[in-house]
């Protein structure tokens, strides 16, 4: 298949720069991943856009997020971390620098605390349309289903990391919730089959990306991902998860 076909928005990558603050989690730092990196590694692509993500070694740090927008340019938006005592003013000022969304990282810690989840979720929806993205194993989402479905915009990394709990992503996605097809070398089960379920249980739920530089994955990205998700759904299918259902919800097309 050629890279090239489809339109992509990469909905979920890390750019690290040590220019910038990083802090160590749990004696974990990675290597660095500058935008020329990114943007060498996606020559081939036809690429569009993408989600810069904050790590959990970024924590609450801006500086790194808002110089890689600028230099990565239009259609690439950030997903940052935020304590829930941001100032509206701040809230706005990331705004106007491409970010769209506030990341909770249950999974590694680095961000705020999950309390605060849907207070904080209503806020910035309201404040500035931006949704939550929580980086979640799927085990538990039973406890925050109830929290989940009530909030205006919501998506989850990874596919859910794990078929234990999938059951219940598959549900949230029928209740609108997006998931980020990414980092199939983190889950624990079959990447098609959940694919596809994904997709007939919501076709506007997926979203995919290629998780690069792949963090602490047991098995990181390679251009095969993006072809399996094109086997598996077909190519009309397809253009939806690599292109327009991300498109939609970052808000880069109406």
């Amino acid at each position: 298949m050629h890279l090239d076909h489809f339109t992509l928005f990469d909905a979920h990558f890390h750019i690290i720069d040590n220019r910038f603050p990083l802090v160590p989690n749990q004696g974990y730092l990675p290597e660095t991943f500058t935008c020329d990196d990114y943007l060498a590694r996606m020559q081939g692509y036809r690429l569009a856009g993408g989600a810069v993500v904050s790590g959990s070694f970024q924590a609450f740090d801006q500086s790194y997020l808002v110089d890689a927008l600028k230099k990565l340019g239009p259609g690439f938006v950030g997903v940052t971390q935020l304590p829930a005592s941001v100032s509206d003013d701040e809230l706005l000022r990331l705004n106007e620098a491409g970010i769209r969304a506030v990341r909770f990282n249950l999974k590694r810690g680095g961000s705020e605390d999950v309390r605060h989840l849907e207070r904080f979720a209503h806020r910035v929806y309201d404040l500035a349309g931006w949704h939550v993205e929580l980086y979640v194993d799927a085990r538990e989402l039973g406890a925050l289903y109830e929290t989940l479905v009530g909030l205006p915009a919501v998506s989850i990394d990874h596919l859910g990391l794990s078929d234990e709990g999938f059951p219940t992503l598959l549900k949230l996605a029928e209740r609108g919730v997006r998931v980020k097809a990414t980092g199939f070398g983190r889950v624990d089960f079959t990447v098609p089959a959940a694919l596809e379920k994904l997709y007939n249980a919501n076709p506007q739920a997926l979203m995919f990306g290629t998780d690069l530089p792949s963090t602490r994955a047991p098995r990181p990205y390679t251009d095969n991902d993006l072809g399996l998700v094109v086997e598996t759904l077909g190519e009309e299918q397809a253009k939806k998860v690599l292109w327009n259902n991300a498109a939609l919800f970052y808000g880069l097309i109406p």
